[in-house]
């Protein structure tokens, strides 16, 4: 398992979402951000297997209350990451987990 360096918290603003490339670890993600709390998970629909947004950074409602496929609408909970609504309902997103240290998020990911 190995820490990979996301961004400064400071540039993930609260009730946002920011997605990461990780050329090293062949996986791309997502971190949203809830207050203090972070949840990052890789970015893919567990229905078809393609990337979860198609406006870079978008993945959340416009309220920011839930993760959406841009593709096919389904519906995630941010703290599980769980299918409430959708073609994938009952399945969910997986789960990476973060690490803040020093100010900074990190993702931990098995390379």
């Amino acid at each position: 398992m190995a820490d990979h360096y996301l961004c400064q918290l400071s540039e993930l603003a609260d009730n946002t979402s920011r997605g990461f490339d990780l050329p090293e670890a062949d996986i791309s993600v997502f971190a949203v951000r809830r207050g203090e709390r972070v949840y990052i998970y890789r970015n893919l629909c567990p229905h078809v297997h393609i990337p979860l947004e198609w406006v870079e950074h978008e993945f959340l409602t416009a309220d920011n209350s839930l993760i959406q496929c841009a593709n096919h609408g389904a519906l995630f909970t941010i703290e599980s990451g769980q299918c409430i609504a959708g073609p994938c309902s009952g399945q969910a997103l997986q789960a990476i987990e973060p690490v803040i240290r020093d100010g900074a998020l990190y993702a931990v990911i098995n390379v």
